[in-house]
């Protein structure tokens, strides 16, 4: 391709490909960044000509920025396009359309801190001891306790094949993750001796036509939606008034690990995480918990009698 004149949009076929391939982004996150550049192309006015990449500066991106800020855009949202952006100008640069990357110097906005809802040990229990006598909530509670077991992400658990436990070993082989890196998750004894019951009792009675782990009524696998419309049913049939999604099974996966002394490097590594500093958020969530028993319980917090 031309570097000197070339149609912005003709980038972008190969961009998602190396988002897609070499990255390992999820289609819907690829997506996106597609979504923010044409957003970001249609404000320069870009993808409607033969203008050159080598002519947006610093200053364009900036100028954009405030545009997005007068449309009263979160700061979550422009930090992603923002990210969008400097993934798209390094594959540019990479493939020699420009010499320089605009986005070189700027600031990624500062996200506030927003602490992941989670689910106390005493909660857990009230959820997952529920009562499951047929054979759907039988696999409910089955699916309930590998959630909260393994930390799964609900693309996860829903792309599990019966090949992916090794109950000898009592392990989760995860094959489906963000950024499409596998992993191996232990799991205790009693998820294991649950998982053993619904393969041998349980799932023949869906009729599998598929080797997924948990089935529907037609013996195929199971929706992300219906996993997440089941986690709120049995949250309220457990009587826990909380924002609850099979996401904060993860959350409670992983606080209740720190709780209990692990590491933040081994809970990195459990919840499948690229980057620790997506992991230390958990730790936000222990220092706010040890605060609060702080001021609770320390003699010095109670007003003395005079």
């Amino acid at each position: 391709m031309d570097s000197t004149n070339n149609h912005t949009l003709d980038l972008l076929p190969g961009f998602k490909e190396e988002l897609l391939a070499q990255k390992g982004l999820s289609l819907n996150t690829a997506n996106a960044y597609e979504q923010d550049l044409n957003d970001f192309f249609s404000f320069l006015d870009l993808a409607k000509s033969n203008a050159n990449l080598k002519d947006i500066s610093e200053q364009d991106i900036l100028l954009y920025f405030s545009w997005q800020q007068s449309k009263a855009q979160s700061t979550r949202t422009q930090a992603r396009r923002l990210s969008s952006l400097r993934s798209f100008f390094g594959y540019a640069l990479r493939e020699g359309i420009v010499t320089a990357d605009p986005t070189q110097f700027l600031s990624t906005p500062k996200l506030p801190l927003h602490l992941p809802e989670f689910l106390t040990r005493e909660e857990m229990v009230q959820v997952l001891s529920l009562p499951a006598t047929t054979p759907s909530a039988k696999r409910d509670s089955c699916i309930l306790t590998l959630l909260y077991a393994a930390g799964l992400r609900v693309s996860e658990l829903c792309a599990l094949k019966t090949a992916s436990v090794d109950l000898n070993r009592g392990i989760i082989h995860v094959h489906i993750g963000k950024g499409g890196k596998d992993r191996s998750v232990p799991i205790h004894s009693q998820a294991q001796s649950q998982i053993s019951n619904y393969l041998a009792e349980t799932r023949p009675l869906f009729h599998p036509t598929c080797d997924y782990l948990f089935l529907n009524r037609s013996g195929k696998g199971l929706t992300r939606q219906y996993v997440w419309k089941s986690v709120k049913k049995y949250i309220a049939m457990a009587g826990i008034n909380k924002n609850v999604s099979p996401h904060t099974f993860r959350h409670s996966f992983a606080t209740h690990l720190l709780e209990g002394g692990a590491d933040l490097r081994s809970v990195q590594l459990l919840l499948g995480h690229a980057d620790i500093s997506a992991t230390e958020i958990y730790t936000h969530v222990q220092t706010e918990r040890l605060l609060a028993i702080h001021h609770q319980y320390h003699p010095r917090n109670f007003p003395t009698n005079k």
